[in-house]
């Protein structure tokens, strides 16, 4: 399947910004289950900078603002094509060793919370558990957009009962590493059955399975990736894969604008 995306950022400020730069992390990922046909990012009121690949493979953009500027878009857009892998992406390849992805974070941290659904839900270290996990946690934490907090924790989540797709991968996660399976955070893009417009990116998880490699989970829709999903950056936790990332001085008075469109081409 293909699929066209435009992902169009916009930010306003009241006073200008005398100095800023962005990390983008935008640009989705060359594997053997998605290959770009396409993919530009545009940028008014900055400039590019440079671009390099972290050591998760993620593609990244350095974008500082023009000095005084009081609004700056980062649109970037293309044609991706995707085949449907049953959610496997396969073997795990370096830098980043596979062992760095059994480190818990601010988000993932491991407590009583996420000990206690663990023994809740009975997941096991293989395949048919890590479906068991998925499936544990979306019926123990209630899927409701608008629930959480961008800082939340996977224990602040389970504490709630609820969250979005972004609480439900940091409680996945965190479990996943408690058994000893290496996980990561997945932030993509992902076509909607009912519209091609939305503002905010998804986000999975994927865990690493022996005899299978990565394979994906998405905790919040109770499937793994099919064509419809689009891998773009992946990390530790949320902060390792956000779209979008960064520091600046002035620009008080922000407001921001986001318009993401997923359509089959």
């Amino acid at each position: 399947m293909r699929l066209k995306i435009r992902h169009a950022t916009r930010y306003r400020f009241e006073t200008p910004v005398k100095y800023g730069l962005q990390q983008l992390r935008k640009t989705p990922k060359s594997t053997p289950q998605q290959s770009i046909r396409s993919w530009r990012t545009k940028v008014e009121n900055g400039r590019k900078e440079l671009s390099f690949e972290d050591y998760h493979h993620n593609t990244t953009e350095l974008i500082s603002f023009v000095p005084g500027a009081t609004e700056l878009s980062v649109i970037s857009e293309g044609d991706i094509d995707v085949t449907d892998t049953g959610g496997i992406v396969g073997p795990h390849r370096g830098p980043a060793p596979l062992w760095l992805y059994l480190r818990d974070t601010a988000h993932t941290r491991i407590k009583t919370g996420v000990r206690g659904l663990l023994r809740s839900i009975g997941a096991t270290p293989d395949l048919e558990g890590m479906h068991r996990l998925s499936a544990g946690i979306r019926e123990a934490v209630a899927y409701e957009i608008g629930a959480s907090e961008p800082n939340w924790s996977a224990e602040d989540a389970i504490a709630a009962g609820r969250g979005v797709c972004q609480d439900h991968t940091h409680i996945f996660l965190a479990c996943a590493r408690e058994m000893q399976v290496p996980a990561r955070y997945v932030s993509g893009y992902l076509m909607l059955d009912d519209t091609t417009a939305q503002d905010a990116m998804h986000a999975w998880a994927e865990a690493h399975v022996d005899g299978l490699g990565w394979v994906g989970f998405d905790v919040s829709n109770g499937i793994s990736p099919d064509t419809r999903y689009v891998r773009v950056a992946t990390g530790l936790d949320y902060a390792e894969a956000s779209p979008v990332s960064g520091t600046r001085i002035g620009g008080t008075g922000e407001t921001l604008e986001v318009q993401i469109d997923v359509a089959q081409q």
